[in-house]
């Protein structure tokens, strides 16, 4: 049962959340492309911080808790593009297979 049920599951400010880790990380290059994609994404005009916020929001208290910031973040780029006609979800399911079909590893990529 939530303590304040007209919060939503992501509103969290006040709430105990533990220490705040203080060192910092280098990003993987996947991490660094996906905040190239948003900017390009919105650069381009297909959506704005509003829409990626909605899409991260709207994703559910589960995805909140079990993927990462970036993944969080690559979801709500994929339904931001997708919602634009970018792409569709059979372009985008095309393009999986292409990309998995490369291999496991990116040094298996370039191959």
């Amino acid at each position: 049962m939530m303590e304040h049920p007209e919060r939503r599951w992501h509103d969290m400010g006040g709430d105990a959340a533990g220490p705040v880790p203080q060192d910092g990380h280098d990003f993987a290059i996947w991490e660094k492309r996906v905040d190239a994609l948003v900017i390009l994404g919105q650069g381009r005009g297909h959506f704005t911080v509003d829409g990626l916020r909605r899409a991260l929001e709207d994703m559910g208290q589960d995805a909140f808790e079990t993927m990462t910031y970036y993944e969080r973040w690559v979801a709500a780029l994929n339904q931001n593009l997708l919602e634009a006609g970018v792409y569709s979800v059979t372009e985008l399911g095309a393009k999986m297979e292409e990309v998995k079909a490369r291999g496991d590893t990116y040094g298996a990529a370039q191959s």
